[in-house]
């Protein structure tokens, strides 16, 4: 039988807090991250390590967050509002 849920509703994400990642985990999610668009920074002028640094830093500063998606069972970064 199918459950019955409101038109609209979605699961929401858990936060999981990146000190809790493998250090090798975080850096290659967020490798993945600022690559996700297409474009390969590869290491032109260190450009892929200085967005992997920006990202990180807004991670520290609670700018972004990591989130655990439970219905798509995937890993993201968002900014936080």
């Amino acid at each position: 039988m199918s459950e019955n849920k409101p038109v609209g509703s979605q699961e929401e994400g858990i936060e999981v807090p990146y000190e809790q990642l493998e250090p090798e985990t975080l850096q290659n999610m967020i490798q993945e991250f600022v690559t996700r668009d297409g474009n390969d920074w590869g290491n032109v002028d260190g450009a892929l390590e200085n967005k992997v640094g920006q990202v990180m830093q807004q991670l520290r500063n609670r700018q972004a967050k990591v989130v655990f998606d439970l219905k798509s069972q995937t890993a993201n970064i968002v900014t936080c509002r």
